[in-house]
């Protein structure tokens, strides 16, 4: 196992954001302004979500011209649905398994007056959304960190970090590409840390097909980490429920 794709040292990431003892209540990114809620993953501690929004080009507070529906995945404090709404999505859906992150989204929604295009629920992964419901655009800046398949979350902030199994990682590959209105994309947000082989083997039990769409090495901290935005698709001859092989990188 590589150094950075320890899952031991991601959790100790995600203890130390947790119990920071100077963790604040408010936090400033790509030229805003954002509440963060106790036991809500803090982009203060960590670049990804910075590195997020680059990757979708929402970096910038002028960025526009956006439309369609955008439904997020894992929200967190919400920066992504609310800079998506803000550069001209017209509906965006925010879900987490987290309660507290829910909260958090609407929080951020009405600090940046989009609280009308903005909706967030609490959802593990597409559980809680209407079985009719599709998306122009589906998102998720994965926990892609492989932790053992027998590992236990001692916290719910854990979950933003590591993915025991890649379970939660073999549901969205199977279920997202069954949300998208036509025409549409599912795009994920994966780095070196995870474990991509692993990833690759899964989508292709899945009859999935991943495809990197931009990408870019980044600081974090004393590392250069590699990110990349994957779009997925169903593989050629497959259906989107469908779970057989057939994939391609």
């Amino acid at each position: 196992m590589k150094a950075l794709q320890d899952y031991r040292r991601s959790l100790e990431r995600s203890r130390a954001a947790l119990e920071h003892p100077h963790r604040p209540a408010t936090f400033r990114l790509c030229g805003r302004e954002w509440d963060l809620l106790p036991g809500i993953f803090a982009p203060v501690y960590s670049p990804t979500s910075e590195i997020s929004m680059r990757l979708l080009g929402l970096d910038d507070p002028r960025a526009a011209g956006r439309s369609g529906s955008l439904l997020e995945i894992g929200c967190g404090t919400g920066v992504i649905a609310v800079a998506a709404a803000l550069a001209g999505h017209a509906r965006v859906v925010a879900g987490d398994i987290n309660e507290a992150a829910v909260r958090n989204t609407e929080m951020n929604a009405h600090r940046h007056s989009v609280a009308d295009r903005v909706h967030s629920v609490h959802s593990d992964l597409f559980a809680a959304l209407a079985p009719e419901e599709r998306f122009d655009t589906v998102f998720w800046h994965s926990n892609y960190v492989l932790a053992p398949e027998d590992y236990r979350y001692r916290t719910m902030h854990e979950r933003g970090y590591v993915d025991p199994g890649y379970a939660a990682h073999r549901r969205f590959l199977v279920e997202a590409p069954g949300r998208l209105a036509p025409g549409g994309s599912v795009l994920l947000h994966f780095s070196e840390r995870g474990d991509l082989t692993a990833l690759l083997r899964i989508a292709e039990e899945c009859g999935r097909t991943l495809r990197v769409v931009r990408s870019g090495v980044f600081p974090e901290g004393e590392e250069e980490v590699a990110h990349m935005l994957i779009e997925v698709t169903v593989a050629r001859g497959r259906s989107g429920g469908e779970t057989a092989p057939g994939t391609g990188f």
